[in-house]
């Protein structure tokens, strides 16, 4: 058993207070995604999964972004919170923007049309699992994470920024930084109502 891999899963959590102190270098957050990217499994091998990551200025213009989306549908009289939310995200490091390729769903579709209908659930279930290594391993380094979902309202403000295929599908947002507030305690249900063994 790998401790350190389970002592990253165990200390993976939400992070909303974080700064942009350094934690380590952009190399490393680069490694850190291209491992998971090769690593993480898909359904037929597809390998459909897409990644954007925002450092610097990048970042801050994501969330700069998102502010303005959300500012034309919430009440001005409701955006404080918001806005202090998005302001915590933008206060981050940097963040990583997962996508699914449609093309090779669709195509996968086409080529297997037995498994039609579960191939958007097997890409959904591929990019979940590749947001969880990128999370834990973010947290193994020493980051604080979170995941937001933004999408479908900055999916064009996205696509228009950064030049993004038509057919990358926008899935989730992940703020990263140096933890400055550490989360709740996690209150945990218990186990024997969720798990079965037969031997």
């Amino acid at each position: 058993m790998d401790k350190s891999f389970f002592s990253a899963v165990k200390d993976r959590r939400t992070f909303y207070g974080i700064s942009k102190g350094f934690v380590v270098s952009d190399e490393r957050i680069q490694q850190i995604v291209e491992e998971a990217v090769k690593y993480t499994p898909s359904a037929f091998n597809s390998q459909s999964a897409r990644v954007v990551v925002l450092l610097g200025d990048q970042h801050d213009k994501l969330w700069t972004a998102t502010n303005n989306e959300l500012r034309k549908i919430v009440p001005a009289e409701n955006f404080a919170s918001t806005e202090g939310k998005l302001n915590s995200f933008r206060s981050g490091y940097g963040s990583i923007l997962f996508f699914e390729d449609s093309a090779v769903v669709e195509n996968l579709e086409k080529q297997f049309p037995l498994y039609k209908n579960n191939f958007p659930i097997w890409s959904n279930q591929s990019s979940g699992m590749l947001q969880f290594v990128v999370w834990s391993a973010l947290e193994l380094e020493g980051f604080g994470v979170s995941l937001q979902h933004y999408n479908p309202l900055i999916d064009e403000a996205v696509k228009e920024t950064w030049n993004i295929p038509e057919q990358w599908k926008l899935i989730a947002q992940m703020p990263f930084g140096k933890p400055i507030a550490a989360p709740e305690a996690k209150k945990f249900q218990v186990l024997k109502e969720h798990i079965r063994i037969y031997k």
